[in-house]
C-alpha cells in the first residue's frame, strides 16, 4: 500500500489516495460496510456503480462462517464476493466489545461464545492476523480492546496499554512485511490516555492509524474533542481512519478536522428501517405523508432510485415488506453517503471546502418527513 497526500484544504481537510494492488482508493474516502462478505441488498456491480471504491468486510462474522479457511480456498475473499477492488477487514475487537455478556479479555486474547450456536472461540492478536490473511485484504486492521463509554480512568488505562501490547504483536504476526496493517488508537474519551497511545504506535511504524473505540454511546461533542485532539497528533503521511463514524454530519466535521477514511453501517441498516438521506435532511418514508407524493426522495440526488420512483411509490413497498423496497432504499443511501465525499474530495481540491460546509449546513436548515 501506499498513500499520496495531494492536498491539504486550510481548514485541514485533507485530499489524497491509497493505492493498492486491486486499485486506488480516493481519500476522504467512506468504505460501505459489507459484514458478511455483502452488502445486503446489493450486487459487486451495484456497488461499483455507485461509485464505491473499497468496501469493509468483517473478520469475526467471516470467521465463524464461512470460516477463513474456506474462503482461502477460493483465492481469497475478492475472488469469493466478487469484488475487484481494495478491501479493508476489521480485527474483530468490535464485535468482541458487543459481546460483553459472553466474553472474557486476558493478557493472551479474548474467550466469546458464538452469537450463533453458543460455541466457544479464542481470538488473539496473532490469530487475527492469520485470519485476514486468509480473507486476502488489502488493508488489516490490530486487534484492540475497545472500551465502553463511561469507563472508569484506571480500566481505560489498562485497556490502552493492552491494545499497545496486542498491536506488537500483531505486526509481529505478519507473514510478509509487504502485508498492510493498520494500528488502533484507544483510549476511551481520553485525550492524555488517547496521546500516549498514539505515540507509541507511532514508533512502532505502522503503514496507516486508526481512532477506534468512538460511537460507543458517547455525546457527539466529546467524540469531536478527541478526534480534534488526535488527529493532528498522527503521522501526516499516513491514513488517518476514523472507525464506525457516522452521520453525514459527523463526516463532513471529521474531514475538516483532517481524517481520510470512514465505515459505518448507518446508510445501509437505516435504508432497511426506512430512514432516507438526503441534502436537506432525513425522510422517513412509512410516513403518510409521503403516501400519495409524486416526488423523488431528494430533488438533488442523481442516482438510480431517484431518477425512477416517486415517495409514494417507495413507502408503498416499504409498508408492504417488499425486498425491492430494501434495495432501492439501500441504492439511495450509499449513492448519497459516496456522492457527499465526491463533493467533499472536489471542495478541497478547488480551496472551497469551507464554503462547501457552509452550504452543506444551510440546505440542512429545512428538515423534511420528520
Amino acid at each position: 500500500m501506499e498513500f499520496y497526500l495531494w492536498k491539504q484544504d486550510a481548514t485541514g481537510a485533507r485530499l489524497g489516495e491509497i493505492r493498492t494492488a486491486h486499485g486506488v482508493v480516493p481519500t476522504p474516502v467512506f468504505m460501505p460496510v459489507g459484514t458478511q462478505g455483502t452488502v445486503k441488498g446489493l450486487t459487486s456491480e451495484d456497488l461499483h456503480s455507485l461509485g464505491a471504491r473499497i468496501l469493509l468486510a468483517n473478520t469475526y462474522h467471516l470467521w465463524l462462517r464461512p470460516g477463513a479457511d474456506l474462503v482461502r480456498g477460493f483465492g481469497g475473499l475478492h475472488r469469493f464476493m466478487h469484488w475487484h477492488g481494495p478491501l479493508l477487514t476489521d480485527s474483530g475487537g468490535y464485535q468482541v466489545f458487543s459481546l460483553a455478556p459472553t466474553r472474557e479479555i486476558s493478557e493472551e486474547g479474548v474467550a466469546f461464545q458464538s452469537h450463533l450456536d453458543g460455541s466457544r472461540h479464542f481470538l488473539t492478536p496473532e490469530r487475527a492476523v492469520q485470519i485476514q490473511e486468509a480473507l486476502g485484504a488489502d488493508i488489516m486492521m490490530c486487534l484492540d480492546e475497545c472500551t465502553p463509554y463511561p469507563a472508569e480512568q484506571e480500566y481505560l488505562q489498562e485497556s490502552m496499554k493492552r491494545t499497545l501490547r496486542w498491536a506488537k504483536r500483531c505486526k509481529e504476526a505478519l507473514s510478509s512485511e509487504d502485508k498492510t496493517l493498520f494500528a488502533i488508537v484507544q483510549g476511551g474519551m481520553s485525550t492524555e490516555l488517547r496521546r500516549q497511545c498514539i505515540d507509541n504506535l507511532v514508533e512502532m511504524d505502522f503503514p496507516g492509524y486508526a481512532l477506534g473505540g468512538l460511537s460507543v454511546g458517547e455525546p457527539k461533542e466529546a467524540m469531536l474533542e478527541v478526534t480534534a485532539a488526535c488527529l493532528p497528533q498522527l503521522p501526516v503521511d499516513k491514513p488517518r481512519y476514523v472507525m464506525g463514524v457516522g452521520t453525514p454530519e459527523d463526516l463532513v466535521d471529521l474531514v475538516a478536522l483532517g481524517a481520510d477514511m470512514f465505515d459505518c453501517v448507518l446508510p445501509t441498516r437505516n435504508a432497511r428501517n426506512g430512514m432516507l438521506f438526503t441534502n436537506r435532511g432525513r425522510v422517513i418514508i412509512k410516513n403518510n405523508q409521503h403516501r400519495d407524493e409524486d416526488i423523488p426522495i431528494d430533488d438533488l440526488c442523481t442516482c438510480y432510485t431517484c431518477r425512477h420512483y416517486s415517495r409514494a411509490y417507495l413507502r408503498h413497498l416499504f409498508i408492504a415488506k417488499e425486498i425491492l423496497a430494501y434495495r432501492l432504499n439501500t441504492i439511495h443511501n450509499l449513492w448519497y453517503f459516496l456522492e457527499l465525499m465526491r463533493q467533499m474530495r472536489r471542495a478541497i481540491a478547488a480551496g472551497t471546502f469551507e464554503q462547501f460546509r457552509a452550504h452543506f449546513y444551510q440546505l440542512r436548515q429545512v428538515h423534511i418527513g420528520s
